[in-house]
């Protein structure tokens, strides 16, 4: 059954700007940010933090620091820094609630597949088109949205506590910017936060589990010949094929052993692919050797380090029973972005709290879900010790692809949804 808003939590819902909103989001996609060059786009973030009301923090990390930190979760830009930004309202020192979003995008890919300028931020039919307007400025102006709302209407001096909104880059790549957010916060007082929410794209679902993933490369050994007495070499291509055959069973053995409702809901929450292949000099010369890349998914409950250790022992398992692979072993390589896998209390204070607020504002309670992707939700529960969900506007599936966007509409009811949430969270009445 759904509960009532008091006045002051319907004044806030009410504050939430959709022009404004509108605003904040287009200049933020007009702000290239592909991971790895994100300094721009920060101070812009800080910037609008700022205008929102935020008391702001804009710093930037020496990416070394992050590279020798025990839990660094790898990376694949090159970078010369980590900027990162905080905005807080309310009282620092009691109860903490974190807002959290990157900033970072994926590249464009291939321009000529997008019918608007991925820098654009163009409007159609109440939709905002462009890199990272999906995943995830959309959700970040959200969250700016909220920062305004409490300024506006002056709630933020009646807070029992801090809203804290960290903006951070490298999410894209391993969550090195999450990381030093982490590290950053945790300095502090030592703590992190009492409960966080990454607005992530989730179709205003609430994901409490996610899986992760790790990148590999695979070298796999051939023997040369011409082509006129191919039998007399040995293909890697065809060793190739023998290593992928292993993946695929490897991959719907671990599927088949899931047990957690969470996860089994999605069908393959683990998926294991090859996404890219290079090999061969001569057309009539039989390959002697071929270089593989792919993503091979991180179980709930894992480490990236235990699956890189089923990774190795599927190739292992795979190249003995070949005669060529066992005298001529195939080579595994783990490079990239290391994403871990995370879970909290679907039934959880956090979990019960926000879906309340969401169906008390938006009047439809969101489903509580797994995802089959890695996200910086996994270093906030582990290495920041916060109970944490996603929760966002835009749909994964329209992400990383040509002619990306996200529905306005969500970006103002997610702003709405968690304006009151976090009222309640720090004893707004």
């Amino acid at each position: 059954m759904r509960g009532q808003l008091t006045a002051q939590q319907a004044a806030l819902a009410s504050a939430i700007d959709p022009a404004r909103i509108e605003t904040d989001l287009r200049s933020l996609i007009r702000a290239p940010s592909v991971t790895g060059d994100e300094s721009a786009v920060m101070d812009l973030g800080a910037r609008l933090l700022g205008e929102a009301g935020a008391r702001v923090d804009r710093f930037d990390v020496d990416p070394a620091v992050s590279e020798a930190d025990p839990d660094f979760p790898g990376a694949e830009m090159p970078r010369r820094t980590l900027p990162l930004a905080f905005g807080r309202i309310g009282r620092p020192g009691g109860r903490r609630i974190v807002l959290a979003g990157h900033l970072d995008v994926v590249p464009v890919g291939d321009p000529a597949t997008w019918t608007t300028d991925p820098w654009g931020g163009e409007v159609r039919g109440r939709r905002i088109y462009g890199r990272g307007a999906c995943d995830m400025k959309g959700g970040v102006a959200s969250i700016l949205a909220v920062a305004r709302a409490f300024g506006s209407i002056g709630a933020a001096d009646g807070l029992d506590g801090e809203l804290l909104v960290a903006l951070v880059p490298s999410e894209e790549d391993g969550g090195s910017g999450m990381l030093a957010a982490i590290r950053a916060l945790a300095r502090e007082d030592g703590s992190v936060a009492d409960a966080a929410v990454i607005t992530e794209p989730t179709r205003m679902e609430l994901i409490v589990a996610h899986a992760g993933a790790i990148t590999f490369r695979l070298d796999v050994p051939g023997r040369a010949a011409h082509a006129s007495v191919r039998t007399e070499g040995v293909s890697a291509l065809d060793n190739l094929f023998t290593l992928v055959r292993a993946l695929a069973e490897d991959e719907a053995a671990r599927n088949a052993a899931e047990t957690d409702p969470l996860m089994t809901a999605l069908g393959m929450p683990y998926p294991t692919i090859v996404g890219k292949v290079s090999g061969g000099e001569w057309a009539s010369t039989v390959l002697d050797r071929v270089v593989a890349d792919g993503r091979y998914g991180v179980r709930l409950g894992q480490t990236p380090a235990e699956a890189e250790a089923e990774l190795r022992a599927c190739i292992a398992r795979a190249c003995a029973a070949a005669p060529f692979l066992r005298e001529n072993p195939a080579d595994v390589a783990i490079s990239g972005g290391r994403f871990g896998s995370a879970r909290v209390d679907p039934s959880g204070a956090l979990a019960t709290g926000l879906a309340a607020a969401v169906a008390d504002t938006l009047g439809r309670e969101p489903a509580r879900l797994g995802a089959p992707y890695g996200a910086d939700m996994r270093l906030l529960v582990q290495q920041g010790a916060a109970p944490t969900v996603m929760f966002g506007p835009g749909d994964v599936r329209i992400a990383h692809g040509a002619d990306e966007y996200v529905p306005l509409a969500e970006v103002i009811d997610c702003a709405r949804a968690l304006a009151v949430w976090v009222a309640r969270g720090l004893g707004q009445p």
